[in-house]
């Protein structure tokens, strides 16, 4: 058996979304694999736990360790609930802020961290570690060095691009970073980073589900949610934590009347689904259909339903829309997320979608996307994109634990010459 430790979050949902869509692509590829996450609110919990049940005959106190692991979970469970609050009330533009509070909250943590990992590698040693989280990679692979050099680290991002620098590149480090696009590759080898530890992939790690024929059924599926079998149909989500944004989404939106009837995916937020649910139209004429649906691990069923996307520039929620051929609308401005930015601009860079200064602006940017021809148009384009990196990650794993070389060395080359001086 083969044991692969990921490193996740809890806070936000792209995260996690990356965790199980390599845990149940390795399910597939390799059931002779154990995929097991590990929470970096909860470093050294296991490692801890043994250590008490050991220890309980001889003393109550607790030992170094386990106040190290109260404190780091404290401090990165705090973060986590600060971003999630700023999701579901469309404060995104505190994380403007609250990255550096963040990152500095790592540095603070950065031993204490080393330790935790180290004495939960000795508990359970791993094969392979992956790790879907930004900030930590240094520390995640010095916290192997003294016990296990050999075990490969791998950084998959979960952002189309290293933003802000050193998020998720650990330069110095043996670590391997897997890109899911020219501009990444290119930053790693700016930073640094050996062509040799860099991955180059056809996208973002996304689930396989959202790989899925289109349904042969759509009509009577839209029906059974209350629309219109052959309306022009939006989806419109803001991530697992859903966003007070959404209302003045469904208020602009109202403008188009008939010509659109929107699904709403409202995640954990019950505030607003419930606000969605109770919102009156103000169209006198023409009023127009809506379904609103809370929390689901199921989007790739409605997104089959949809015509086009509208939501904040979240990498992997993006990623997912286009894989299922849905062009997107996001919003784009200097309160957007750092990381989120580069996401609005793939998108026009690839005429794959729009971008909006201001949501304010959503139903004239909607009118035009869903003018007949534009919509073909669009819907053709984001067809010819490819993003296999699902399907790529059982082989470039097994790669590494057979020391092979996944990363493209010509293709490296190429833009190392691209980004000399």
């Amino acid at each position: 058996m083969v044991k692969v430790t990921v490193l996740v979050l809890r806070g936000g949902g792209g995260h996690y979304a990356t965790f199980r869509a390599i845990r149940d692509m390795l399910a597939q590829a390799k059931p002779d694999w154990q995929v097991t996450p590990l929470f970096a609110d909860s470093l050294g919990e296991s490692a801890n736990r043994s250590q008490a049940s050991q220890s309980a005959r001889h003393s109550t106190g607790q030992s170094a360790s386990t106040k190290f692991s109260k404190v780091s979970q404290t401090l990165s469970s705090g973060s986590d609930r600060i971003y999630d609050f700023m999701l579901q009330n469309g404060l995104s533009w505190m994380h403007l802020l609250t990255v550096h509070i963040h990152k500095l909250l790592v540095l603070m943590k950065h031993r204490m961290d080393r330790q935790l990992l180290a004495q939960t590698w000795q508990q359970d040693p791993p094969d392979l570690v992956l790790s879907v989280v930004p900030f930590q990679n240094r520390v995640l692979w010095e916290s192997l060095q003294a016990d296990f050099p050999d075990v490969p680290v791998v950084t998959i991002l979960t952002d189309f691009a290293d933003s802000p620098p050193a998020y998720w590149m650990a330069p110095g480090t043996d670590s391997y970073v897997m890109c899911p696009t020219d501009k990444a590759v290119a930053q790693a080898i700016a930073a640094g980073i050996s062509t040799k530890r860099i991955i180059a992939t056809s996208g973002l790690v996304i689930h396989p589900q959202f790989y899925r024929k289109p349904v042969e059924d759509k009509g009577k599926k839209r029906q059974a949610l209350g629309l219109d079998s052959d309306a022009v149909t939006g989806l419109v989500m803001f991530g697992a934590n859903g966003s007070k944004a959404m209302l003045g989404v469904a208020r602009q939106l109202e403008r188009l009347g008939d010509r659109l009837q929107l699904i709403f995916i409202c995640g954990r937020n019950k505030s607003v689904e419930e606000a969605l649910q109770e919102l009156p139209s103000i169209q006198k004429r023409a009023v127009q259909k809506r379904a609103v649906v809370g929390f689901t691990e199921d989007i790739p069923s409605y997104m089959q339903l949809a015509d086009f996307f509208i939501g904040k520039p979240g990498n992997v929620s993006v990623s997912e829309a286009v894989a299922m051929n849905l062009p997107t609308i996001v919003e784009r401005n200097w309160l957007t997320m750092t990381q989120e930015k580069y996401a609005a601009d793939w998108l026009e860079i690839n005429q794959i979608g729009l971008s909006v200064s201001s949501f304010d602006q959503i139903a004239g940017a909607v009118a035009e996307m869903i003018r007949p021809e534009n919509l073909e148009q669009y819907r053709q384009t984001v067809a010819q994109l490819e993003n296999r990196a699902v399907f790529e990650l059982p082989e470039i794993l097994t790669g590494l634990l057979e020391e092979k070389d996944p990363a493209q060395a010509s293709f490296c080359e190429r833009l190392r010459q691209a980004v000399s001086p």
